[in-house]
């Protein structure tokens, strides 16, 4: 992470949102980021990580991007400064909205949690809340600064979660990439033991 937080000269400020699902099951993770930040001196921490709901229900309030703007205001995010969002996919849409609109865009850092956010989430353009009933009814296409995949957050889903981010690899293997979905049928047992992930593929290939 320090590499991609290095990319300036100057002090780096930055803000963590944190998946209140990903704390649960991590539970030392919020204070290895303050320790990880304070070691580094091109790094400023400007608050303990903010810690949001997890699942669909962090997109159907904006009073959590209200959250997360007053925290860019209050803390003095700029479009130098970063926003880490590490979660899953709902958490990385979430803020990924209030990071596009602040400032017209604060760079934003995606560290997806799930395998259905690493391969699908994290990895696309779109930003968005829920509204009106409609799902990602308002939202943006905004890229992120960058994205890092870190298997060991995988390690504590449950299969439910598994299995649907393997679904979703496998829908989009179907549509764009035959060798994917050659290597997905190939490995299905080892996929569904949980002893390799779809990612190794993407990496690797």
């Amino acid at each position: 992470m320090a590499d991609i937080l290095h990319s300036d000269s100057a002090l780096a400020r930055v803000l963590f949102v944190l998946d209140s699902s990903v704390a649960s099951h991590h539970p030392e993770l919020e204070q290895e980021i303050v320790d990880y930040c304070a070691a580094d001196i091109k790094l400023k921490l400007v608050c303990r990580p903010i810690i949001v709901p997890g699942g669909e229900q962090v997109k159907n309030d904006d009073q959590q991007v209200r959250n997360i703007l007053e925290a860019i205001e209050r803390e003095k995010i700029c479009r130098h400064s970063f926003i880490i969002a590490v979660g899953g996919g709902a958490v990385i849409d979430m803020v990924g909205y209030a990071a596009a609109i602040a400032h017209r865009g604060v760079r934003l850092v995606r560290i997806p949690t799930t395998v259905l956010s690493q391969n699908d989430a994290a990895v696309g353009v779109k930003n968005s809340i829920n509204a009106f009933g409609k799902k990602n009814f308002i939202g943006t296409f905004s890229p992120p600064y960058a994205i890092i995949n870190d298997k060991q957050f995988l390690k504590t889903l449950d299969n439910r979660d598994w299995i649907s981010g393997i679904a979703e690899a496998v829908k989009v293997s179907l549509i764009k990439d035959f060798a994917f979905y050659e290597y997905i049928k190939s490995n299905a047992l080892a996929l569904n033991q949980r002893k390799i992930d779809v990612m190794e593929y993407l990496i690797y290939r």
